[in-house]
């Protein structure tokens, strides 16, 4: 700390008045105490201290105006400008009507021969938020950290355990930047089978496929030009001059600016192939279907889905759908899906569900779904059958009029129309069908009928033009 060289001389005999201004101006809290250490006075230089923070600090001790934690440092401020030492600051804290503490750097020196002391301090309340907000801060970027880092501790393991040959490869260069123990295996099983094995890492793919026919590098290649200008590309069937044929699958995607390759691969064996052309042959009639084919997650979001469903739903490819929730296109959101899943839930399946689907253009059909959970495996899912049912409904009700005429018929409604329509479809039923009775039963002698049914002829007359069951005469309606 370094003084004045010359106060004296340059200040002179300054009054009371110019140093209280200037202690005011010099500090944001300025104390005077007396020998004691009792706050005889003070002055506030900082509109960020109201007087509601430290009103009541005069004629208090100071050291009980502040925390108990911070008496000891009152003390050892006391201490050494009686012994006259050098002042230094010590941050202190105030208890504050507001809840939060006040935080104050002070200083503190012996001033006169009477034992006055006068402490001068700076308000931290500014840079404590500050610094909460940096501990604040730095903590979420730890939390975040570490999610990161158990979230890629998981992916690493999944990449290093999985079954299934995957390489990661660089789309501009086609270098080989990661492979997985199962694909450095396939390589060095299938795909170099009778030449030298190079390394996989660093390698050019499909260069390092040095066992696959010369139309099965071509296809390779024409795949990855076809995902970087699409993004996206059908799976291939490549085989071996040894006779050996394995599947292709390449996905695209980003980080920091640069494209990457994720490839998968899959040997057809022999003794497997004829599952896996089962297989084959089964996706390819689910894809072809005419009904509905969508396959979920346990929380309702779309997997995959064929050509039938994407038409129901207006969409144009299947990249809509993957990861969108299935009720999104369901007719009553939020109700059929529950339902759904609830049945799901307990009874594994579920058959004929009416409900409808709506297109992204608003174009509504009548569906049926039956559905399954399948719980076990690596990845639980639901399955859902999508069934067109609009033509059926159109063909058994001709006149475009539904008259259900059965308990089965009536609930057969529910899903399909709203409550409030069935219960006045079902009293337009009830009131023909007593009609019918009555004029049966009174020889079609409708003045009998109307008073067996108690009501006016003018009435009757009414209800049978609204059902059509027979033509009224314009005497008769007087």
């Amino acid at each position: 700390m370094k003084q004045f060289e010359a106060p004296l001389k340059n200040l002179g005999k300054l009054d009371p008045k110019a140093a209280v201004g200037l202690l005011a101006a010099s500090s944001d809290v300025a104390l005077i105490l007396d020998e004691k250490g009792v706050v005889r006075d003070m002055a506030l230089g900082s509109d960020e201290i109201s007087v509601d923070d430290c009103g009541a600090w005069l004629g208090q001790p100071w050291e009980e105006t502040v925390t108990v934690e911070s008496r000891e440092k009152i003390e050892d401020l006391l201490r050494d400008a009686a012994k006259e030492k050098s002042p230094r600051s010590r941050q202190v804290n105030h208890p504050s009507p507001s809840g939060s503490d006040l935080p104050i750097l002070y200083s503190a020196l012996r001033v006169g021969d009477k034992g006055k002391i006068i402490a001068l301090g700076r308000n931290l309340r500014e840079f404590a938020v500050l610094q909460q907000r940096l501990v604040e801060a730095q903590q979420s970027v730890e939390r975040e950290y570490a999610r990161q880092r158990s979230a890629e501790t998981r992916y690493r393991l999944l990449f290093q355990v999985s079954s299934e040959p995957v390489l990661i490869i660089e789309a501009a260069s086609q270098q080989i930047i990661e492979a997985n123990p199962a694909a450095e295996r396939f390589l060095k099983a299938y795909a170099n089978k009778g030449r030298r094995a190079k390394k996989t890492v660093g390698s050019t793919f499909p260069d390092i496929l040095k066992g696959l026919q010369s139309e099965g590098r071509q296809a390779i290649d024409s795949l990855l030009a076809t995902l970087r200008s699409a993004g996206r590309s059908d799976d291939i069937q490549v085989g071996t001059d040894d006779g050996e044929r394995f599947r292709v699958n390449a996905s695209l995607y980003r980080h920091e600016n640069t494209s990457y390759v994720l490839v998968r691969f899959a040997p057809l064996s022999n003794g497997g192939s004829g599952e896996s052309a089962a297989h084959s042959r089964l996706m390819e009639v689910v894809e072809a279907s005419p009904d509905g084919f969508v396959v979920t997650s346990l929380d309702g979001r779309v997997l995959t889905a064929n050509r039938a469903f994407l038409e129901l739903a207006q969409l144009a490819s299947e990249e809509q759908a993957r990861g969108q929730p299935l009720e999104r296109w369901l007719g009553r959101p939020g109700v059929d899906w529950s339902v759904l899943r609830a049945n799901l839930r307990e009874n594994q399946s579920i058959r004929l569900f009416a409900s409808s689907v709506q297109g992204e253009q608003g174009l509504v059909a009548q569906v049926e779904i039956s559905a399954v959970a399948v719980t076990e495996g690596e990845l639980p899912c639901y399955g859902f059958m999508i069934r067109n049912v609009g033509q059926r409904l159109k063909a058994n009700n001709p006149g475009g009029k539904p008259l259900p005429r059965s308990v089965e018929q009536l609930t057969g409604l529910v899903g399909r129309v709203s409550l409030k329509e069935i219960v006045r479809e079902t009293t337009d039923v009830i009131e023909e069908l007593c009609i019918e009775a009555a004029l049966e039963l009174t020889g079609d002698n409708r003045a009998s009928a109307a008073e067996m049914l108690g009501v006016s002829r003018q009435s009757l007359y009414v209800k049978l033009r609204r059902f059509g069951l027979a033509d009224i005469a314009p005497e008769e309606e007087t």
